[in-house]
C-alpha cells in the first residue's frame, strides 16, 4: 500500500505541475489586442495591483454582484487557506513557527470550507440560472472537494490517524526515502481523493486560481487615452513590417 500510495502521489504531483506550468505558460501568450478592463477601473500600474490584490483576498466584484454567494465563497477560500497552511507541519521539519500558532484555527477552519462548499452546491440546485448553466464537472468538482473536507475533519474530530507516521510517509516522499503508510481506511480514502484532485486541477474550473492574474479586465489599467495599447503580436508585426 506504501508502494503504490507513494507512486500515486509522485504521478500525481508529476502531472499537476507540468499542467499547470503549460496552463500559465500558455494563458502569459494568449494575445490582449483590445483594452477592455472593467470600469470603474484604475488608471495607474499601481491601482492595478491594489485592485487585483482586494479581487483575490476579498472577492471584490463578488461581494458587489451577490452578497449571500459571497459569504459562502469566502468562508470556502479562506476556510482552505488555513486548512493548506495547517497541513504544511507535515512537510517542513522542524514546523515553522507560524505554521504551530495557526493549527488550532486551521483545525477548525475545516468545517468552514465544508459549509462554503455546500452552500456553493445548493446554490447550483437552487437558482434556476446557475442550475441551467452547471454541468455534470461542475457538481462532481464541488462533491470532491465536499469529500476531501469530511474525510479530513473525520481524522480530526472522530478517528485519528497515526500523524507522526504519516508526517515521516510525506517527508520520505520528499527525500525518496519511503517510509510506512499509516493503514487507517479513512487516510487511505482522504489522500486518493487528494491525490485525484492534483490531477484534474489542471483540466478544470478550478484553473480559475492563476487565470485571474491573466484577465485582461482586471489586469489592466484604464488609459487608452494616454498610452497606447498594442498587443505583443502585433508590436512584433510592426517591427517587421
Amino acid at each position: 500500500m506504501t508502494i503504490i500510495y507513494a507512486g500515486m502521489f509522485y504521478i500525481a504531483t508529476l502531472l499537476l505541475v507540468i499542467g499547470l506550468a503549460y496552463k500559465i505558460f500558455d494563458y502569459s501568450r494568449t494575445p490582449a489586442p483590445l483594452k477592455i478592463p472593467t470600469t470603474p477601473a484604475p488608471t495607474t500600474q499601481t491601482g492595478v495591483v491594489y485592485r487585483m490584490a482586494k479581487e483575490v483576498v476579498l472577492f471584490e466584484s463578488l461581494f458587489k454582484s451577490n452578497k449571500w454567494i459571497w459569504v459562502f465563497g469566502w468562508l470556502f477560500h479562506f476556510g482552505l487557506f488555513l486548512v493548506l497552511a495547517r497541513h504544511l507541519r507535515y512537510f517542513t521539519q522542524p514546523v515553522w513557527f507560524w505554521v504551530d500558532i495557526i493549527q488550532p484555527f486551521g483545525k477548525y477552519a475545516s468545517i468552514m470550507m465544508v459549509a462554503g462548499l455546500a452552500g456553493l452546491l445548493a446554490r447550483r440546485f437552487v437558482v434556476d440560472r446557475v442550475r441551467y448553466i452547471s454541468t455534470p464537472s461542475d457538481y462532481l468538482m464541488l462533491v470532491l472537494l465536499i469529500a476531501i473536507g469530511v474525510s479530513g475533519m473525520m481524522m480530526t474530530f472522530v478517528a485519528h490517524t497515526d500523524i507522526i507516521s504519516l508526517k515521516e510517509f510525506f517527508m520520505g516522499l520528499m527525500y525518496f526515502d519511503l517510509q510506512p503508510l499509516p493503514q487507517d481506511p479513512i487516510l487511505l480514502i482522504h489522500l486518493a481523493l487528494v491525490a485525484t484532485l492534483l490531477v484534474i486541477f489542471p483540466v478544470s474550473k478550478l484553473l480559475h486560481a492563476p487565470g485571474v492574474f491573466f484577465s485582461p479586465t482586471r489586469n489592466q489599467a484604464d488609459n487608452p487615452r494616454e498610452h497606447r495599447h498594442v498587443a505583443a503580436w502585433a508590436a512584433r508585426l510592426d517591427q517587421n513590417n
